[in-house]
């Protein structure tokens, strides 16, 4: 039994119990969304890890600003048919598919528009994968969505899913679809439910991200609305943490779905107040109306993922101290 030591942010050991010290290196990755939060976050770390990866992104949602120099960037949309020529080309070992729409109020708004990217696309992917000898999909699905209102919290994955939004049913759909390829053809796969991730980097224009959206407009002084009575609550992850449980997710019997949560849930309203605290601000909380299609209360059990070696480690009150420390990094503040 071997215990690698990730270099990085936590340093902390993992077991791999089927490989030797140097099983991470010399991979080839593909990360759809790699220009994005998430996936360019992944892509640094894949990088640094020696991997060679290759980020799809068609700059949609994506910035060229994220994206590694030390990755290969091909320009394409996950629907493209070009994927197949891609994948038969690159031979890729794991696909970490972090490419979305990832806006839950534009899949209320257009859930045919939702759902040709995040289900056709995706088995765009998935075939693709099938057919040229990946090993194994990595997957970023949704522990705030699939399971719709919750009957206990926290929820573990054995949960039933009930999802409220058409963004939520899509991803509920995708770990289906991996369950299907997974059995049929042996493409393993790993379904990460997320929680609401939060941290730098993250895009704090449109719907997506209360924690960045808050961050900029405060230090901006720009009113923020906080939506209905802000007592919705949610399960917030720290980037760094989501990471990890990526590479946690590399490991061969890492297989199914998995919640990447903390076990804890804040309120819209006191998020807003610690972050005008950190901030300074002397912005009055204000509020609109509520959206539709979002749940009152998400929050996930971490246990099951725990057993492979991850646990989140992200303090959140540090997590936002440091996220606010990167917005003013970013505004020269």
């Amino acid at each position: 039994m071997v215990f690698v030591s990730l270099p990085g942010y936590h340093n902390h050991l993992l077991n791999y119990p089927e490989y030797n010290g140097d099983w991470y290196l010399d991979m080839r990755i593909c990360v759809t969304g790699g220009a994005g939060f998430i996936g360019s976050h992944i892509t640094d770390r894949l990088i640094d890890l020696g991997h060679e990866v290759v980020i799809i992104d068609n700059l949609v949602t994506g910035f060229e600003e994220n994206i590694n120099p030390k990755a290969e960037f091909v320009e394409l949309d996950i629907r493209d048919k070009g994927i197949h020529t891609l994948f038969e080309t690159k031979k890729f070992d794991i696909i970490f598919h972090q490419a979305a729409q990832m806006n839950v109020r534009v899949s209320v708004q257009d859930p045919t528009y939702d759902a040709d990217n995040n289900i056709t696309g995706s088995l765009n992917i998935y075939e693709a994968a099938k057919n040229t000898g990946v090993n194994k999909v990595i997957f970023a699905s949704s522990g705030g969505t699939v399971y719709g209102e919750q009957d206990y919290h926290p929820c573990d994955e054995e949960h039933p899913l009930r999802p409220i939004s058409p963004y939520g049913i899509g991803k509920m759909v995708n770990e289906k679809y991996l369950y299907y390829y997974k059995e049929v053809f042996g493409l393993k796969f790993a379904a990460l439910r997320y929680g609401n991730v939060y941290g730098p980097r993250q895009n704090p224009h449109g719907e997506a991200g209360v924690v960045a959206i808050f961050t900029q407009k405060l230090l901006s002084g720009e009113q923020a609305v906080i939506n209905g009575d802000g007592l919705i609550t949610r399960d917030y992850i720290y980037i760094d943490d989501v990471v990890e449980a990526n590479l946690a997710a590399m490991q061969d019997e890492v297989v199914g779905n998995f919640n990447v949560t903390t076990g804890l849930e804040h309120d819209v309203n006191f998020i807003f107040r610690e972050l005008r605290r950190i901030t300074g601000s002397t912005m009055e909380e204000h509020h609109g109306p509520a959206k539709k299609g979002e749940q009152r209360r998400a929050c996930c059990s971490p246990s099951k993922l725990k057993a492979y070696g991850w646990q989140p480690r992200m303090e959140f009150s540090d997590g936002l101290l440091s996220t606010v420390d990167w917005f003013k990094t970013k505004a020269g503040q």
